[in-house]
């Protein structure tokens, strides 16, 4: 399992959304087993990723598709997105019992 990591700007949340929705079934094909998607606290169009994905190998060759770019370009995503591949080292998870 690897992490991902993406942060960019879109033009209109909104819109971004439905067309992140529509590409569900084409993420799992190509590997996502989950993902978070966050907003700046200051900014609702500022977009930050965090996705689980099958291997490094799926999630790179997703990341470098030519239909991920078409699609993030019709979705009103601005500039260049910035991507990290993750690997967890640790976690730690709270509960009211702690």
């Amino acid at each position: 399992m690897i992490n991902v990591l993406i942060h960019h700007e879109v033009a209109d949340f909104t819109a971004w959304k439905v067309a992140f929705d529509s590409a569900f079934d084409w993420r799992r094909k190509s590997g996502e087993r989950s993902c978070h998607i966050f907003r700046s606290a200051g900014s609702v169009n500022d977009v930050t990723l965090f996705f689980e994905w099958e291997s490094l190998e799926k999630a790179r060759a997703f990341i470098a598709s030519e239909e991920l770019k078409a699609k993030m370009a019709s979705s009103g995503v601005k500039g260049a997105p910035q991507v990290d591949f993750l690997s967890e080292v640790h976690s730690v998870h709270r509960s009211a019992a702690d």
